[in-house]
């Protein structure tokens, strides 16, 4: 995946290079660990696919409704919790980590909270939306308590 990135392949082909890369994980690691009942807890899920690869793909009507559909196969989590942050937050704090890449440009950003905004509206049974301008301490908190609350 980082080379393809690296590469700006088309995104047609980064969105099923990733879905390919999501289908293993589910098969390796998520499918195995539910049935042995255990937690999963999992960073950048089908969602993610849904929001990023659908601020790129143009030539669609609704890419997000697309690719979500394409999704239809995946394990859908029981809670989603979406961190948001203003994407001139997010960028600074990206930069601490060394050179940016295409995903991490302001423009994009901003498409890719608004799809993942209208995600949650399209579920609000499944999302925790928080707010990851706050202090830390307050963000971990409100995570904890949204998983404590699903696992009662």
């Amino acid at each position: 995946m980082r080379t393809a990135i690296k590469k700006d392949v088309d995104p047609l082909a980064e969105l099923f290079l990733f879905m390919a890369d999501h289908a293993e994980h589910i098969a390796s690691v998520v499918k195995p660990a539910l049935d042995s009942g255990k937690l999963v807890i999992s960073d950048r899920y089908s969602d993610s696919r849904c929001a990023y690869q659908g601020a790129l793909l143009a030539g669609f009507d609704d890419p997000v409704a697309w690719v979500k559909e394409l999704h239809s196969w995946s394990i859908k989590p029981d809670l989603t919790i979406l961190f948001t942050v203003e994407p001139g937050v997010a960028i600074k704090r990206c930069s601490r980590r060394g050179s940016k890449t295409k995903f991490e440009q302001p423009g994009f950003l901003e498409r890719v909270q608004s799809n993942f905004q209208r995600l949650a509206r399209e579920e609000p049974e499944r999302f925790v939306v928080i707010d990851a301008g706050k202090p830390l301490e307050d963000v971990e908190k409100l995570a904890a308590e949204a998983i404590h609350a699903m696992i009662r």
